[in-house]
């Protein structure tokens, strides 16, 4: 009789197998924030190729599923796979070959750190990238005779943080054509006294010739850059602005599966890549998503080349300028309205920002899901808000935390109000996309996520925040990371929520980001990170 009791039991449980239907993975006892539409929370979900096919309790999807791999996640916090709406991400690889200059704090330290990179390396073309007069004492740019006293032979040419200046040597100039008397539309050319000193706004700095690097180097800059977005939870990035070879180049390393980051890839603007990309239509794999050209407006706030529309409250006669004409814009934007491409323009100054506003509401009419982007509408007028009903703000949250310090100084205090005014363009459009301009900014989004909630810099300053009329919630920040930035890449449907059918793209925090103090936010460590259904981290 035992024994026949013992049969039964087997059997029961064999056909209870039987009926459990199969799964690569299950995920219980998490904390997971789904993101879906009503913001729910779940216990458990299970994968399947690449897919979520069951989000629940854990008890039903223990029931329900089996499989060979569980995580117990011990009610760890899980959010979807996070996205960095603008960034640059082989730039960020490339620099990882290079000087650093981020965090010094005078000129001398740039040059220590030049003459120590130097001492290492032993180029034949000194490169790099970080400085920022804003963060020394003297707040001025720096003139080149002490770069030309260290290097008398060798050329140097170093970016500002923002990337739109350039610290060059006399040697660099002596490769160029570059003279202080050389016309420059959409840049500048800063003399003093007569002579050039070495800093080059804008357009100005594609008069130096920078070697490009090796195959060898892009793989490696790509390889790199993907280990550190990896660590940090992101899942895909929105690299604005990239040359028609290193999308090639990208997307030969995803098929060989060395690359393994999912990429939104903003095509360089240029009357090449209009034709080639144009013809070509819409290039979509499962990691790569090429449907997009990256346009520069204007320039920079810190080196004053944001185009304005009243002169900067810190230099007189001063409005900074766009990069191409004003029909130029309108022809671009033509183009690519006839196409199913999607146009993002840099625009940081109020009079760039209102300049291709109207170019594409002129160009987009009655088009209501075109979903072309303003990438960091910087400073808006307010007359110039409601434009955004039909164009989405992508805003980088720590950009204002970087510049609250010297920001107002240089638009004064009427116009500061229309400045990082995240909750306005969320209010406007409905939606907004936060990435972190990396590396004009650190890479980490839980920097992203206390700057838009908390919106004061690391040591806590300044004490209420900076302008906290504009600060998000926790749920629309994180909206921002995932969901709606994914809708800003046509993605809203395979990415950007922890939803059935979905790819099984998330993350595991150290921490809960939604429930802690705010202050705690920037020190969330990433425990672990999925692509896929697959452990890249």
């Amino acid at each position: 009789m035992k024994k026949l009791l013992f049969s039964i039991a087997v059997i029961g449980v064999f056909f209870s197998c039987q009926q459990q239907k199969k799964a690569d993975l299950i995920v219980i006892n998490a904390n997971a924030y789904m993101v879906n539409s009503d913001f729910g929370k779940a216990e458990s979900f299970a994968i399947k190729d690449g897919k979520f096919i069951a989000v629940g309790t854990t008890k039903d999807i223990q029931q329900e599923y089996a499989t060979l791999k569980t995580i117990d996640a011990k009610n760890q916090t899980i959010v979807p796979g996070l996205i960095d709406a603008h960034c640059h991400f082989f730039g960020m690889g490339l620099q990882q070959q290079k000087v650093d200059l981020r965090g010094t704090k005078s000129y001398d330290e740039v040059l220590e750190r030049l003459v120590a990179f130097q001492k290492e390396k032993n180029t034949a073309f000194i490169t790099g990238r970080g400085w920022d007069q804003n963060d020394w004492e003297v707040k001025k740019f720096p003139t080149k005779e002490k770069l030309d006293n260290l290097f008398p032979n060798t050329p140097v040419a170093v970016r500002r943080v923002d990337g739109h200046a350039l610290l060059v040597n006399q040697a660099a100039i002596n490769l160029s054509k570059l003279t202080k008397d050389t016309q420059v539309s959409g840049g500048e050319i800063i003399v003093k006294n007569g002579k050039m000193t070495g800093v080059l706004v804008d357009a100005a700095m594609g008069f130096i010739n920078i070697p490009k690097p090796s195959k060898k180097e892009q793989i490696q800059a790509l390889l790199d850059a993907q280990e550190i977005s990896f660590n940090l939870g992101l899942t895909t990035v929105d690299d604005a602005g990239l040359s028609r070879q290193t999308i090639e180049l990208i997307d030969s390393l995803q098929q060989s599966g060395d690359l393994k980051i999912k990429m939104y890839a903003m095509v360089s603007v240029s009357d090449e890549n209009l034709d080639h990309f144009l013809s070509k239509g819409i290039i979509k794999t499962e990691r790569l998503n090429v449907r997009s050209f990256k346009v520069y407006g204007d320039g920079a706030l810190g080196s004053r080349g944001a185009a304005m529309k009243q002169p900067y409250s810190d230099r007189a006669n001063h409005h900074g300028a766009l990069i191409y004409a004003p029909k130029k814009y309108q022809e671009i934007a033509n183009r690519i309205a006839a196409s199913d491409y999607q146009m993002n323009t840099h625009a940081i100054g109020d009079s760039a920002n209102a300049h291709i506003l109207k170019t594409y509401t002129s160009v987009l009419k009655n088009q209501k899901d075109r979903r072309w982007r303003i990438e960091h509408a910087q400073i808006i007028a307010p007359e110039d808000f409601r434009y955004f009903d039909n164009i989405i703000p992508s805003v980088q949250p720590t950009h204002a935390t970087s510049d609250m310090y010297w920001a107002e100084d240089r638009v004064g205090k009427k116009r500061i109000k229309g400045a990082y005014a995240f909750k306005d363009l969320l209010n406007t459009y409905g939606k907004v996309a936060l990435g972190t301009d990396f590396p004009v900014e650190k890479v980490s989004p839980f920097l992203t996520f206390y700057a838009a909630v908390v919106r004061k810099d690391l040591d806590k300053y300044p004490e209420n925040g900076f302008q906290m009329e504009n600060a998000l919630t926790r749920e629309e920040t994180l909206k921002g990371m995932t969901i709606w930035a994914a809708y800003a890449n046509f993605e809203e449907h395979e990415k950007g929520s922890i939803e059935v059918g979905k790819f099984a793209d998330f993350v595991i925090l150290n921490q809960n980001i939604m429930e802690v103090k705010g202050a705690k936010i920037p020190n969330t460590k990433v425990l672990a990170t999925y692509v896929n259904g697959k452990k890249v981290k």
